[in-house]
């Protein structure tokens, strides 16, 4: 198979990959009308620990080494910053705004993060802001009202924690961005998952034990199986791979697939009913984060001229 094939090939996956983000959600929405005694922080717990898990399995399998990245203190210390700042409340902020809303308000909230990771760069890294940048972000937060209010500009359509957490997990979404990026030169990006969510997630059910009394019915463990492999193990391989041939800006694009297929699935299986206000401002907020990875020819090729 020619480089070309090979791009178009990992392009469709890295998108396949992005809808079975989206798709997690739904799964999540499902398992938490079963019972209350499924919690947003039990589900955390397991798929965190079991993901890590598995994850150092394949590292090992890959010869990458899972143990040796523990010897040096640093890096342990960074993975453990990584779980705690950027993987736990990028996993059970978003699991609490879909218990509160709905998995397409929780995803397409979430999707907001890279202006998160925007105005960090602004801020500590003098980063200068394109005009197209301010814009973006003004659309997107409208697109967020419009959710967050049906376009009734005198109360909300969900409650005020929903949109709250979905906040919270898009600054969890910029943190799980920023915090692994000099770790992972040094570091294969599946060893340094594995281990913060396993570190995480142990952690977490040392602070905060959750045991509950959950259903034991197929249609529990299915969801929760779904959400660990569907949501998880598969796609974060796929994504982890698609970046050795395809562009990161091309598949930071195609993510623009989870909160879509959220919505769409939310719509189709749930029966969740979108206002036309509700479609305007799902399509704000995707576009305006597509608009942020959108560079003018002109600029590519100064760039060009000046490598």
């Amino acid at each position: 198979m020619d480089k070309q094939a090979k791009s178009r090939l990992w392009t469709i996956l890295a998108a396949l990959a992005a809808v079975m983000w989206g798709i997690s959600g739904l799964f999540a929405e499902s398992l938490f009308k079963v019972s209350s005694k499924i919690t947003p922080i039990w589900l955390t717990q397991i798929r965190l620990i079991i993901s890590g898990i598995v994850l150092l399995i394949i590292a090992t399998i890959l010869h990458q080494k899972p143990f040796s990245v523990l010897k040096d203190k640093k890096n342990t210390f960074h993975i453990i910053a990584y779980g705690v700042f950027g993987l736990l409340p990028v996993q059970v902020f978003y699991f609490i705004a879909i218990e509160m809303a709905n998995a397409s308000i929780a995803t397409i909230l979430q999707f907001i993060g890279p202006f998160f990771v925007l105005t960090y760069l602004a801020v500590t890294h003098q980063q200068v802001l394109r005009k197209l940048d301010v814009v973006a972000a003004i659309l997107a937060f409208i697109g967020v009202f419009l959710l967050s209010t049906h376009g009734n500009f005198n109360q909300l359509a969900i409650t005020p924690l929903a949109l709250f957490f979905g906040l919270l997990s898009a600054l969890g979404e910029a943190s799980y961005t920023l915090i692994p990026i000099k770790l992972v030169k040094r570091v294969s990006s599946l060893v340094v998952t594995g281990w913060g969510m396993l570190f995480v997630g142990i952690g977490l059910m040392i602070v905060y034990p959750q045991f509950p009394a959950i259903p034991n019915t197929p249609r529990v463990w299915l969801d929760v199986s779904a959400i660990i492999i569907i949501g998880t193990i598969i796609p974060f391989q796929i994504m982890a791979n698609a970046l050795r041939y395809v562009k990161p800006s091309t598949v930071s694009l195609l993510d623009a697939f989870e909160p879509l297929s959220a919505t769409v699935g939310s719509v189709l299986i749930f029966g969740l009913v979108m206002s036309g206000m509700d479609w305007l401002g799902t399509l704000l907020v995707i576009g305006s984060v597509l608009a942020l990875n959108f560079t003018p020819k002109r600029n590519i090729k100064k760039k060009r001229k000046l490598q």
